[in-house]
Protein backbone atom coordinates (compact mmCIF):
# COMPACT_ATOMS: atom_id res chain seq x y z
CA UNK A 1 0.00 0.00 0.00
CA UNK A 2 2.96 2.35 0.44
CA UNK A 3 2.82 2.78 -3.34
CA UNK A 4 -0.39 4.73 -2.83
CA UNK A 5 1.14 7.72 -1.00
CA UNK A 6 0.79 6.24 2.49
CA UNK A 7 3.60 5.80 5.01
CA UNK A 8 4.21 3.48 7.96
CA UNK A 9 1.82 5.46 10.19
CA UNK A 10 -1.01 5.01 7.75
CA UNK A 11 -0.28 1.32 7.32
CA UNK A 12 -0.14 0.80 11.09
CA UNK A 13 -3.55 2.48 11.25
CA UNK A 14 -4.78 0.26 8.43
CA UNK A 15 -3.77 -2.86 10.32
CA UNK A 16 -5.54 -1.68 13.47
CA UNK A 17 -8.78 -0.81 11.65
CA UNK A 18 -8.73 -4.06 9.69
CA UNK A 19 -8.32 -6.11 12.85
CA UNK A 20 -11.08 -4.20 14.61
CA UNK A 21 -13.43 -4.62 11.64
CA UNK A 22 -12.79 -8.35 11.56
CA UNK A 23 -13.35 -8.87 15.28
CA UNK A 24 -16.05 -6.32 16.10
CA UNK A 25 -17.94 -5.46 12.92
CA UNK A 26 -18.16 -8.78 11.07
CA UNK A 27 -20.04 -10.58 13.87
CA UNK A 28 -22.72 -7.85 13.85
CA UNK A 29 -23.45 -7.76 10.13
CA UNK A 30 -26.21 -10.37 10.19
CA UNK A 31 -28.01 -8.48 12.95
CA UNK A 32 -27.72 -5.19 11.05
CA UNK A 33 -29.02 -6.77 7.85
CA UNK A 34 -31.98 -8.25 9.71
CA UNK A 35 -32.95 -5.12 11.64
CA UNK A 36 -32.34 -2.59 8.83
CA UNK A 37 -32.06 0.16 11.43
CA UNK A 38 -29.19 2.25 12.76
CA UNK A 39 -26.69 0.25 14.78
CA UNK A 40 -26.28 2.71 17.63
CA UNK A 41 -24.07 0.50 19.81
CA UNK A 42 -21.60 -0.35 17.06
CA UNK A 43 -21.52 3.25 15.85
CA UNK A 44 -20.57 4.38 19.36
CA UNK A 45 -17.97 1.63 19.69
CA UNK A 46 -16.31 2.68 16.43
CA UNK A 47 -16.40 6.34 17.45
CA UNK A 48 -14.61 5.53 20.71
CA UNK A 49 -11.63 4.26 18.70
CA UNK A 50 -10.87 7.91 17.89
CA UNK A 51 -11.23 7.51 14.14
CA UNK A 52 -13.87 10.22 13.72
CA UNK A 53 -11.08 12.61 14.71
CA UNK A 54 -8.77 11.59 11.87
CA UNK A 55 -8.57 15.15 10.48
CA UNK A 56 -9.02 16.89 13.84
CA UNK A 57 -5.71 18.57 14.83
CA UNK A 58 -3.82 16.92 17.68
CA UNK A 59 -4.13 20.10 19.73
CA UNK A 60 -7.87 19.48 19.97
CA UNK A 61 -7.48 15.80 20.84
CA UNK A 62 -7.64 14.46 17.29
CA UNK A 63 -5.44 12.06 15.37
CA UNK A 64 -4.14 14.67 12.94
CA UNK A 65 -3.51 12.02 10.26
CA UNK A 66 -5.14 14.05 7.50
CA UNK A 67 -7.24 12.95 4.57
CA UNK A 68 -4.94 10.02 3.76
CA UNK A 69 -5.45 8.59 7.24
CA UNK A 70 -9.17 9.27 7.05
CA UNK A 71 -9.34 7.42 3.73
CA UNK A 72 -7.54 4.42 5.21
CA UNK A 73 -10.05 4.21 8.08
CA UNK A 74 -13.12 4.49 5.86
CA UNK A 75 -11.80 2.07 3.25
CA UNK A 76 -10.96 -0.65 5.77
CA UNK A 77 -14.30 -0.39 7.58
CA UNK A 78 -16.15 -0.40 4.25
CA UNK A 79 -14.39 -3.60 3.17
CA UNK A 80 -16.33 -5.31 5.94
CA UNK A 81 -19.39 -3.10 6.23
CA UNK A 82 -20.31 -0.30 3.87
CA UNK A 83 -22.76 0.87 6.51
CA UNK A 84 -20.09 1.44 9.12
CA UNK A 85 -17.76 3.04 6.58
CA UNK A 86 -20.63 5.38 5.73
CA UNK A 87 -21.20 6.09 9.41
CA UNK A 88 -17.60 7.23 9.88
CA UNK A 89 -17.52 9.30 6.69
CA UNK A 90 -20.75 11.09 7.62
CA UNK A 91 -19.44 11.94 11.09
CA UNK A 92 -16.24 13.29 9.62
CA UNK A 93 -18.35 15.56 7.41
CA UNK A 94 -19.84 16.88 10.63
CA UNK A 95 -16.40 17.44 12.12
CA UNK A 96 -15.21 19.30 9.02
CA UNK A 97 -17.62 22.19 9.43
CA UNK A 98 -16.26 22.92 12.91
CA UNK A 99 -12.61 22.51 11.86
CA UNK A 100 -13.06 25.01 9.02
CA UNK A 101 -15.72 27.41 10.24
CA UNK A 102 -15.92 27.07 14.01
CA UNK A 103 -14.58 29.79 16.28
CA UNK A 104 -12.06 28.95 18.97
CA UNK A 105 -14.71 28.44 21.64
CA UNK A 106 -16.68 26.06 19.41
CA UNK A 107 -13.55 24.12 18.51
CA UNK A 108 -12.52 23.73 22.15
CA UNK A 109 -16.02 22.65 23.12
CA UNK A 110 -16.78 20.16 20.36
CA UNK A 111 -13.64 18.86 18.64
CA UNK A 112 -12.23 16.98 21.67
CA UNK A 113 -15.63 15.34 22.22
CA UNK A 114 -15.80 14.34 18.55
CA UNK A 115 -12.24 13.01 18.61
CA UNK A 116 -12.91 10.90 21.73
CA UNK A 117 -16.15 9.49 20.33
CA UNK A 118 -18.36 11.18 22.92
CA UNK A 119 -20.07 13.24 20.22
CA UNK A 120 -21.21 12.09 16.79
CA UNK A 121 -21.73 15.10 14.50
CA UNK A 122 -23.71 15.37 11.26
CA UNK A 123 -24.15 17.82 8.39
CA UNK A 124 -27.70 18.61 7.22
CA UNK A 125 -28.19 20.45 3.93
CA UNK A 126 -30.56 18.53 1.60
CA UNK A 127 -34.30 19.25 1.67
CA UNK A 128 -37.30 17.38 0.20
CA UNK A 129 -38.15 20.09 -2.30
CA UNK A 130 -34.69 21.10 -3.44
CA UNK A 131 -32.54 17.95 -3.36
CA UNK A 132 -28.98 18.75 -4.38
CA UNK A 133 -29.91 22.31 -5.38
CA UNK A 134 -28.52 24.01 -2.28
CA UNK A 135 -29.79 27.47 -3.16
CA UNK A 136 -33.31 26.07 -3.47
CA UNK A 137 -33.61 25.33 0.25
CA UNK A 138 -36.46 26.94 2.19
CA UNK A 139 -35.77 25.94 5.81
CA UNK A 140 -35.23 29.15 7.72
CA UNK A 141 -33.70 30.79 10.77
CA UNK A 142 -34.94 34.09 12.16
CA UNK A 143 -32.99 36.12 14.73
CA UNK A 144 -34.78 36.61 18.05
CA UNK A 145 -32.56 38.41 20.55
CA UNK A 146 -29.67 36.14 21.50
CA UNK A 147 -31.23 33.20 19.68
CA UNK A 148 -32.33 32.05 16.26
CA UNK A 149 -35.65 30.26 15.61
CA UNK A 150 -35.27 27.42 13.09
CA UNK A 151 -38.10 25.93 11.04
CA UNK A 152 -38.07 23.36 8.25
CA UNK A 153 -36.98 19.85 7.33
CA UNK A 154 -33.73 18.23 6.24
CA UNK A 155 -33.58 14.81 4.58
CA UNK A 156 -30.96 12.15 3.76
CA UNK A 157 -28.91 13.29 6.74
CA UNK A 158 -26.12 10.80 7.39
CA UNK A 159 -26.18 9.53 11.01
CA UNK A 160 -29.53 11.22 11.55
CA UNK A 161 -30.62 8.74 14.22
CA UNK A 162 -27.29 8.40 16.05
CA UNK A 163 -26.01 11.97 15.81
CA UNK A 164 -25.56 14.24 18.83
CA UNK A 165 -24.70 17.51 17.10
CA UNK A 166 -26.26 18.51 13.79
CA UNK A 167 -24.66 21.09 11.53
CA UNK A 168 -27.67 22.62 9.82
CA UNK A 169 -27.59 25.03 6.89
CA UNK A 170 -30.75 27.15 6.60
CA UNK A 171 -31.90 30.36 4.98
CA UNK A 172 -31.51 33.65 6.85
CA UNK A 173 -31.97 35.87 3.82
CA UNK A 174 -32.35 35.85 0.03
CA UNK A 175 -29.93 34.58 -2.58
CA UNK A 176 -26.56 32.88 -2.30
CA UNK A 177 -25.53 35.16 0.57
CA UNK A 178 -28.61 34.28 2.58
CA UNK A 179 -27.57 30.87 3.93
CA UNK A 180 -26.23 30.38 7.44
CA UNK A 181 -25.03 27.31 9.38
CA UNK A 182 -25.85 26.40 12.98
CA UNK A 183 -24.89 23.71 15.47
CA UNK A 184 -28.04 22.08 16.87
CA UNK A 185 -27.78 19.60 19.73
CA UNK A 186 -30.07 16.59 19.42
CA UNK A 187 -31.96 17.32 22.64
CA UNK A 188 -32.89 20.88 21.72
CA UNK A 189 -36.65 21.66 22.14
CA UNK A 190 -38.33 21.97 18.77
CA UNK A 191 -35.97 19.45 17.17
CA UNK A 192 -37.22 15.96 16.28
CA UNK A 193 -36.48 13.05 13.98
CA UNK A 194 -38.62 11.59 11.25
CA UNK A 195 -39.25 7.87 11.34
CA UNK A 196 -36.34 5.72 10.25
CA UNK A 197 -37.22 4.28 6.87
CA UNK A 198 -35.66 0.97 5.77
CA UNK A 199 -33.59 1.36 2.62
CA UNK A 200 -32.10 -0.79 -0.11
CA UNK A 201 -28.68 -1.14 1.52
CA UNK A 202 -26.23 0.23 4.09
CA UNK A 203 -28.23 -1.52 6.81
CA UNK A 204 -26.95 -0.31 10.17
CA UNK A 205 -26.48 3.26 8.91
CA UNK A 206 -29.14 5.94 9.21
CA UNK A 207 -29.73 8.72 6.71
CA UNK A 208 -33.05 10.22 7.64
CA UNK A 209 -35.08 13.33 8.32
CA UNK A 210 -34.47 16.15 10.80
CA UNK A 211 -37.46 18.34 11.71
CA UNK A 212 -37.26 21.86 13.14
CA UNK A 213 -40.43 23.34 14.59
CA UNK A 214 -39.73 26.69 16.24
CA UNK A 215 -36.41 25.25 17.37
CA UNK A 216 -34.58 27.87 19.41
CA UNK A 217 -30.81 27.85 18.95
CA UNK A 218 -28.38 30.23 20.70
CA UNK A 219 -26.61 32.70 18.44
CA UNK A 220 -23.38 31.34 19.95
CA UNK A 221 -24.11 28.13 18.00
CA UNK A 222 -23.89 29.90 14.65
CA UNK A 223 -20.98 28.68 12.52
CA UNK A 224 -19.17 31.67 11.12
CA UNK A 225 -21.13 34.73 10.12
CA UNK A 226 -24.58 35.06 8.61
CA UNK A 227 -24.13 34.27 4.92
CA UNK A 228 -21.36 31.68 5.39
CA UNK A 229 -23.79 28.77 4.98
CA UNK A 230 -23.12 28.27 1.29
CA UNK A 231 -19.40 27.89 1.98
CA UNK A 232 -20.14 25.41 4.77
CA UNK A 233 -22.37 23.35 2.48
CA UNK A 234 -20.11 23.39 -0.58
CA UNK A 235 -16.85 22.78 1.24
CA UNK A 236 -18.34 19.86 3.14
CA UNK A 237 -19.49 18.30 -0.11
CA UNK A 238 -16.54 19.14 -2.35
CA UNK A 239 -13.63 18.51 0.01
CA UNK A 240 -14.93 15.95 2.47
CA UNK A 241 -18.01 14.42 0.85
CA UNK A 242 -16.41 13.43 -2.43
CA UNK A 243 -13.26 12.10 -0.77
CA UNK A 244 -15.17 10.24 1.95
CA UNK A 245 -17.65 8.59 -0.38
CA UNK A 246 -14.78 7.67 -2.68
CA UNK A 247 -13.24 5.77 0.22
CA UNK A 248 -16.52 3.95 0.94
CA UNK A 249 -16.77 2.90 -2.71
CA UNK A 250 -13.15 1.79 -2.68
CA UNK A 251 -13.66 -0.44 0.35
CA UNK A 252 -16.78 -2.02 -1.11
CA UNK A 253 -14.95 -2.54 -4.41
CA UNK A 254 -12.09 -4.33 -2.67
CA UNK A 255 -14.60 -6.56 -0.87
CA UNK A 256 -16.30 -7.38 -4.18
CA UNK A 257 -13.03 -8.52 -5.71
CA UNK A 258 -11.98 -10.47 -2.60
CA UNK A 259 -15.28 -12.33 -2.42
CA UNK A 260 -15.44 -13.04 -6.15
CA UNK A 261 -11.86 -14.26 -6.33
CA UNK A 262 -12.48 -16.62 -3.39
CA UNK A 263 -15.67 -17.89 -5.02
CA UNK A 264 -13.83 -18.56 -8.29
CA UNK A 265 -11.11 -20.50 -6.47
CA UNK A 266 -13.55 -22.61 -4.46
CA UNK A 267 -16.19 -23.31 -7.09
CA UNK A 268 -15.50 -26.21 -9.45
CA UNK A 269 -16.58 -26.38 -13.07
CA UNK A 270 -15.41 -28.94 -15.62
CA UNK A 271 -13.08 -30.50 -13.02
CA UNK A 272 -11.22 -27.22 -12.46
CA UNK A 273 -11.72 -24.04 -10.42
CA UNK A 274 -14.27 -21.67 -11.95
CA UNK A 275 -11.57 -19.02 -12.26
CA UNK A 276 -9.75 -21.11 -14.84
CA UNK A 277 -12.50 -20.50 -17.38
CA UNK A 278 -11.25 -17.90 -19.83
CA UNK A 279 -14.40 -15.78 -19.76
CA UNK A 280 -14.40 -15.69 -15.95
CA UNK A 281 -10.70 -14.95 -15.70
CA UNK A 282 -11.15 -12.01 -18.08
CA UNK A 283 -13.90 -10.59 -15.90
CA UNK A 284 -11.68 -10.95 -12.85
CA UNK A 285 -8.87 -9.22 -14.69
CA UNK A 286 -11.16 -6.33 -15.60
CA UNK A 287 -12.28 -6.05 -11.97
CA UNK A 288 -8.65 -6.02 -10.82
CA UNK A 289 -7.78 -3.30 -13.34
CA UNK A 290 -10.72 -1.16 -12.26
CA UNK A 291 -9.79 -1.50 -8.60
CA UNK A 292 -6.16 -0.52 -9.17
CA UNK A 293 -7.18 2.53 -11.19
CA UNK A 294 -9.82 3.51 -8.64
CA UNK A 295 -7.41 3.21 -5.71
CA UNK A 296 -4.79 5.33 -7.44
CA UNK A 297 -7.37 8.04 -8.20
CA UNK A 298 -8.64 7.98 -4.60
CA UNK A 299 -5.30 8.17 -2.82
CA UNK A 300 -3.75 10.61 -5.26
CA UNK A 301 -6.61 13.08 -4.71
CA UNK A 302 -6.40 13.05 -0.92
CA UNK A 303 -2.60 13.16 -1.04
CA UNK A 304 -2.88 16.42 -2.95
CA UNK A 305 -5.47 17.67 -0.47
CA UNK A 306 -3.16 16.93 2.45
CA UNK A 307 -0.37 18.83 0.68
CA UNK A 308 -2.55 21.91 0.31
CA UNK A 309 -2.45 21.67 -3.48
CA UNK A 310 -5.34 22.41 -5.85
CA UNK A 311 -7.28 19.18 -6.34
CA UNK A 312 -10.96 19.91 -6.92
CA UNK A 313 -10.82 18.13 -10.28
CA UNK A 314 -8.97 15.15 -8.81
CA UNK A 315 -11.61 14.82 -6.07
CA UNK A 316 -14.41 14.94 -8.64
CA UNK A 317 -12.69 12.35 -10.78
CA UNK A 318 -11.95 10.10 -7.81
CA UNK A 319 -15.61 10.03 -6.81
CA UNK A 320 -16.73 9.44 -10.40
CA UNK A 321 -14.23 6.66 -11.10
CA UNK A 322 -14.67 4.87 -7.79
CA UNK A 323 -18.47 4.86 -7.84
CA UNK A 324 -18.79 3.82 -11.47
CA UNK A 325 -16.07 1.18 -11.27
CA UNK A 326 -17.44 -0.32 -8.06
CA UNK A 327 -20.88 -0.63 -9.64
CA UNK A 328 -19.41 -2.16 -12.79
CA UNK A 329 -17.44 -4.70 -10.77
CA UNK A 330 -20.47 -5.48 -8.61
CA UNK A 331 -22.46 -6.32 -11.71
CA UNK A 332 -19.63 -8.51 -13.04
CA UNK A 333 -19.44 -10.23 -9.66
CA UNK A 334 -23.15 -10.99 -9.74
CA UNK A 335 -22.80 -12.46 -13.22
CA UNK A 336 -19.92 -14.67 -12.10
CA UNK A 337 -21.83 -15.83 -9.02
CA UNK A 338 -24.96 -16.37 -11.14
CA UNK A 339 -27.77 -17.84 -9.00
CA UNK A 340 -25.44 -18.19 -6.01
CA UNK A 341 -25.18 -14.42 -5.82
CA UNK A 342 -28.90 -13.96 -5.31
CA UNK A 343 -28.93 -15.48 -1.82
CA UNK A 344 -27.80 -13.85 1.40
CA UNK A 345 -25.47 -16.65 2.49
CA UNK A 346 -22.88 -14.88 0.34
CA UNK A 347 -22.22 -11.13 0.72
CA UNK A 348 -22.00 -10.16 -2.94
CA UNK A 349 -25.65 -9.10 -3.16
CA UNK A 350 -25.10 -6.85 -0.11
CA UNK A 351 -22.10 -5.25 -1.79
CA UNK A 352 -24.19 -4.51 -4.87
CA UNK A 353 -26.97 -2.92 -2.80
CA UNK A 354 -24.52 -0.90 -0.72
CA UNK A 355 -22.59 0.34 -3.75
CA UNK A 356 -25.73 1.93 -5.20
CA UNK A 357 -26.09 4.13 -2.11
CA UNK A 358 -22.83 5.97 -2.87
CA UNK A 359 -23.97 7.16 -6.30
CA UNK A 360 -26.02 10.26 -5.40
CA UNK A 361 -24.44 11.96 -2.34
CA UNK A 362 -21.94 14.78 -3.02
CA UNK A 363 -23.04 14.80 -6.64
CA UNK A 364 -24.11 12.04 -9.02
CA UNK A 365 -21.76 10.84 -11.72
CA UNK A 366 -23.36 13.22 -14.20
CA UNK A 367 -22.69 16.12 -11.84
CA UNK A 368 -19.02 15.12 -11.62
CA UNK A 369 -18.83 14.86 -15.42
CA UNK A 370 -20.45 18.28 -15.78
CA UNK A 371 -17.94 19.88 -13.42
CA UNK A 372 -15.03 18.09 -15.07
CA UNK A 373 -16.30 19.38 -18.40
CA UNK A 374 -16.04 22.90 -16.98
CA UNK A 375 -12.46 22.12 -15.96
CA UNK A 376 -11.72 21.03 -19.52
CA UNK A 377 -13.25 24.23 -20.90
CA UNK A 378 -11.48 26.45 -18.40
CA UNK A 379 -14.79 27.69 -16.97
CA UNK A 380 -14.63 26.07 -13.52
CA UNK A 381 -15.47 28.47 -10.70
CA UNK A 382 -12.98 28.78 -7.88
CA UNK A 383 -11.03 26.12 -5.99
CA UNK A 384 -12.34 24.94 -2.63
CA UNK A 385 -9.24 22.81 -2.09
CA UNK A 386 -6.95 25.85 -2.29
CA UNK A 387 -9.18 27.83 0.01
CA UNK A 388 -9.63 25.32 2.81
CA UNK A 389 -7.11 22.47 2.74
CA UNK A 390 -4.46 24.53 4.52
CA UNK A 391 -6.77 24.84 7.50
CA UNK A 392 -6.77 21.07 7.89
CA UNK A 393 -2.99 20.88 8.06
CA UNK A 394 -2.23 24.14 9.84
CA UNK A 395 -5.30 24.96 11.91
CA UNK A 396 -4.73 27.07 15.04
CA UNK A 397 -3.79 25.27 18.22
CA UNK A 398 -5.91 25.91 21.33
CA UNK A 399 -4.66 28.43 23.86
CA UNK A 400 -2.50 27.10 26.69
Amino acid sequence: MERYFTDHRHEHLRTAVREFAKNEVTPRIAEMEASRTASVGLSRLIARQGWIGATVPAGYGGMGVGHLGKTVVIEELSRVSGAMGAMVQASQLGAAKIIHFGNEEQKKMWLPAIASGDCLPTIAVTEPGSGGHVLGMTSSAVRDGDDYILNGNKVYVGNSHVGDLHGVVVRTGPGSGGLTAFLVESGTPGFSLGRQRPAMGLHGFSFGELIFDDCRVPAANRLGEEGDGLAVAYSSSVLYGRANLTAVSLGIHQAILDETSAFCSERQRYDAPLGELGSVKMKLGQMQSRLMTARLAAYHAVHLLDQGLPCDAELMNAKLVNVEYALDSARDAMEIHAACGLFTDRPVERYLRDAHHIFAPAGTSDVQRLRLGEVALGTAKGSWSERLSELVRCGPEPDG
